[in-house]
């Protein structure tokens, strides 16, 4: 027969004992935006670490070429430089790459050639991203005749060929500098981005968040600013990263034409134009700038590939 005092006292003891500690409660993660997935992506990214260096490096040459070489791109010597040999022991001195035909160094001509290329692509840039990305924003937004009008004045330009329309127009100016190939180069470069900005206001503008904040009264500015705008950007900064480095390649073979940039500017265009010359006999001359050239646009052709994946879900 069981100990009925016993099983009575377990009992109470069990009453009598305080509640086990709940677990406490843990807070839930914050949930990431488009662009915190975006950030997490590109740090884990080896393509866009790689080229973000070198994007690094390059723009720390255009603002301070006297930082790496103290030669002078412009000033030559023809008696004891003349197509000199690259003295490849001596890292960073005045013939470290050798010497053009005018006795200038290679070396000076390549820190200094940086500046006019890296300006010429990111200035273009802007601009286009810029004017292209109002012009596709109002035209997805309002649609209508505002719509039809805007697109086919984009496709007139769409259809006119960028390299040999930015030629004709830089036929009209007497005195090429630097600013002038930016001008004809965007004047060219913006139908792209605004395709692409249109499409994408398009989709966007029938969310139910823009549709809320129409209900609620907000103005067209507040709603294409505040709302259509930040949405919008991920596909317009794909295209426009990865187009800079077009753009510093066109800014390149135009000077290679001599329909850009010209002497005393100093550019990568203008160097390859002129080693071509003396490819027979001094190779040296075409090769470095050509290697120089093909960095740059390959870094940010890598950058732009790095943020298209993500940014865009389906890559994922």
């Amino acid at each position: 027969m069981p100990d009925v005092t016993k099983t009575a006292a377990v009992a109470t003891e069990d009453a009598i004992a305080p509640p086990s500690a709940a677990p406490a409660p843990q807070k839930p993660e914050k949930a990431r935006s488009l662009w915190g997935d975006a950030w997490a992506d590109l740090r884990r990214n080896p393509y866009f670490l790689v080229s973000s260096v070198l994007i690094f490096f390059l723009l720390v040459i255009t603002a301070f070429p006297g930082w790496f070489t103290s030669s002078s791109p412009t000033v030559g010597d023809l008696v004891h430089h003349y197509l000199g040999k690259p003295e490849l022991g001596s890292v960073g001195s005045e013939g470290w790459l050798g010497y053009d035909g005018q006795g200038r160094s290679v070396y000076a001509r390549l820190i200094y050639g940086t500046r006019a290329s890296v300006i010429v692509g990111i200035c273009v840039t802007l601009i286009v991203t810029i004017f292209g990305g109002v012009i596709g924003m109002l035209a997805g937004y309002f649609g209508g005749i505002i719509d039809a009008i805007l697109s086919r004045v984009t496709d007139i330009f769409f259809g006119i060929p960028f390299l040999l329309g930015a030629m004709v127009v830089l036929q009209s100016f007497t005195e090429r500098t630097i600013w002038v190939v930016v001008f004809a180069l965007a004047f060219l470069g913006w139908t792209q981005i605004t395709r692409v900005m249109r499409g994408a206001v398009i989709t966007i503008k029938q969310a139910d968040y823009v549709q809320a904040a129409k209900a609620l009264g907000a103005g067209t500015t507040r709603i294409l600013f505040r709302h259509i705008l930040p949405n919008a950007m991920a596909p317009v900064i794909v295209v426009a990263t990865i187009s800079l480095g077009g753009y510093i390649s066109a800014e390149a073979t135009l000077s290679y034409l001599g329909l850009g940039l010209s002497s005393p500017i100093v550019s990568w265009g203008v160097d390859v134009s002129s080693g071509v010359q003396q490819i027979r006999t001094a190779q040296h001359i075409l090769l470095y700038p050509s290697i120089m050239l093909s960095i740059t646009v390959l870094a940010f052709i890598m950058l732009g590939e790095a943020v298209r994946n993500a940014l865009d879900p389906k890559l994922r």
